[in-house]
């Protein structure tokens, strides 16, 4: 076996030696050729080029797919790049969606408030909410507004559509507002269109009960609910809410002011109206005949 393997390499060794050296003769012939500067030579080479290089596409087709793969990734690059950087501005356009929503519904309770009809010897100061009492024993909310802005504590508070409650402590810059839904809110009201009075009494609940209702077959669901201005705690014809009926068959009110986006309350200084110490002094001028005056007839100037 040794002796078969020593006669297969004095073989291979020459043949080895030889193609190398003609594969050297060749390259350095190519060579040669490519360096000459001669019109004959460079026609040859055109030759050459023209013959060879159409047939050798095959091999150049690995190459040609490579450059198309490479640019192809560097577009798939560019586009991931391009993908993130529309997600982000995306993201970015979802806030600022958000923050035109919140804009717009914060501009529609403002237009609300203007446009709500008021008696006009009302006025009125905006406050913003900036707190509630988070407790479900208390419903009160804090404003932004106070003794500086001359509140005056027991001025009712109203939301862009209805009542809302009544100031209940005023400080320098901040006010309270004790919500209509407070237990301790009670505040006379008239039911529309029968005329009826009665008390609109707070449970803790949105739908505070009526009491105090002279004749409740004269009410139906759905009837109109305003102040009544009785006792000087509110103006008249301030919108509360409709009449409903409750769970426990009670006559309750359907408050119209949004007690779930309490953001701006109006307060209306409701001044107290003039006490009457005299009242003969509107019927008859000062020194005047009280009753009508009769004329003078014939037989009273006979008996005179």
């Amino acid at each position: 076996m040794a002796r078969d393997r020593n006669t297969h390499d004095e073989y291979i060794a020459p043949i080895r030696r030889l193609l190398v050296g003609v594969a050297v003769v060749l390259l350095f012939g190519i060579f040669l050729v490519w360096r000459i500067d001669s019109p004959r030579v460079e026609r040859f080479r055109a030759a050459v080029i023209d013959r060879v290089v159409p047939s050798f596409d095959w091999a150049m087709a690995p190459v040609t797919g490579l450059v198309e793969l490479v640019g192809d990734f560097r577009s798939y690059a560019a586009l991931n790049e391009q993908n993130g950087n529309l997600r982000r501005e995306l993201q970015q356009m979802k806030a600022w969606k958000e923050a035109a929503l919140q804009l717009e519904q914060e501009n529609a309770r403002l237009l609300e408030l203007n446009n709500v009809r008021l008696d006009p010897q009302l006025t009125f100061v905006t406050g913003v909410v900036m707190t509630d009492s988070g407790s479900p024993f208390r419903q009160s909310v804090l404003l932004n507004v106070g003794r500086r802005d001359g509140i005056v504590d027991g001025w009712p508070a109203m939301d862009g559509l209805g009542l809302v409650g009544r100031i209940s402590g005023v400080g320098r810059g901040t006010a309270r507002v004790i919500l209509l839904t407070d237990t301790s809110s009670r505040i006379p009201v008239t039911i529309q269109p029968s005329g009826q009075k009665a008390i609109l009494a707070g449970d803790n609940t949105l739908n505070p009960p009526i009491e105090f209702l002279e004749n409740p077959d004269t009410v139906r669901p759905g009837d109109r609910v305003v102040s009544s201005g009785d006792g000087g705690v509110f103006p008249a014809d301030l919108l509360v809410g409709q009449v409903a009926l409750g769970s426990d068959r009670r006559l309750r009110v359907r408050l119209a002011a949004d007690y779930g986006r309490l953001e701006f309350l109006r307060i209306l200084r409701a001044h107290p109206h003039e006490d009457i110490t005299d009242p003969g002094g509107l019927l008859t001028p000062e020194g005047g005949l009280i009753g009508p005056v009769l004329p003078r007839t014939a037989e009273a100037d006979q008996d005179g």
